[in-house]
């Protein structure tokens, strides 16, 4: 959760809101553990004050964080993160890391370049505080779930830099809780995104195809959940320009819409009156 850029961090990241610090030296230089362990134990010392709810307790309650500092370096500017390995650990894919599998030679590090620093940081902010930002909070007055800061809309999308397109950061996040093997945080981003509103047709789209391709097919809860929205704003995607040209693409996605289309067709004939006409006029 410690983080060297030589740019700014934005004020909703995770490196910023919870008192991580930054390194101006190259990349190569090392870190000294004790810094990287002072930072660690501000991170801990912070506490949240925001109104509501948590869906989640912290998951580090009563540990004195006493394992080792592992390093990660992150995307192709190499972009440098620290965790503890007990915290890495609940996750299967950094588990694995810890032990050696990934490490290069004894330098205790973890080399993501395909990972984005903005996605890492929030899933390490999950690893460490059982949540991300924006919270997800339990409103006890409506018994409904919101987000909280719901209208920011920064937080919605995030520049992908592989695809060079704005995606919904929540399908980003539960892509790569699918790949470290984070169950909890893939139906976090799941719940959270189903809260989102305001996007435009060419997010929604593009983000559709992100979620096809960095999703295996057995894993039908993120696709059903785009394939739901562009039924529920058909009338909207039927009128956009951008649709047209991505059918003409084609893909798994629009077959996929077809299908969930024919089948929105069949319980709307199902559940309709018994004293209707089988006839249209």
């Amino acid at each position: 959760m410690f983080s060297s850029s030589r740019r700014q961090q934005p004020s909703t990241s995770f490196t910023t809101r919870y008192g991580t610090t930054k390194s101006t030296k190259p990349v190569k230089s090392s870190f000294r553990e004790d810094s990287l362990t002072r930072g660690l134990q501000r991170h801990e010392s912070v506490k949240s004050h925001r109104r509501g709810d948590s869906t989640h307790t912290s998951p580090t309650a009563g540990n004195t964080l006493t394992s080792a500092i592992i390093t990660i370096c992150v995307g192709p500017e190499q972009r440098l993160f620290a965790g503890h390995e007990e915290i890495l650990s609940r996750s299967p894919y950094f588990s694995a890391a810890c032990k050696g599998q990934f490490f290069e030679s004894n330098s205790r590090r973890i080399n993501l370049p395909d990972e984005q620093p903005e996605i890492l940081s929030t899933v390490l902010e999950y690893l460490y505080k059982g949540d991300y930002y924006p919270k997800l909070l339990h409103n006890k007055r409506k018994d409904t779930w919101e987000l909280e800061d719901e209208g920011n809309a920064s937080n919605v999308t995030i520049y992908h830099q592989a695809t060079k397109q704005m995606l919904m950061k929540d399908t980003i996040i539960y892509c790569s809780a699918d790949r470290y093997g984070l169950e909890e945080l893939k139906r976090l981003a799941l719940r959270k995104q189903g809260l989102r509103q305001g996007m435009q047709i060419s997010t929604i789209l593009a983000s559709a195809r992100f979620a096809y391709s960095h999703t295996p097919d057995s894993d039908s809860k993120l696709r059903a959940q785009y394939l739901t929205l562009i039924i529920r704003s058909r009338n909207n995607f039927k009128k956009s320009g951008t649709m047209k040209l991505e059918m003409e693409q084609g893909g798994t996605l629009f077959f996929d819409l077809f299908v969930a289309m024919c089948n929105h067709m069949d319980d709307l004939k199902t559940i309709r009156s018994p004293f209707a006409s089988p006839f249209t006029r």
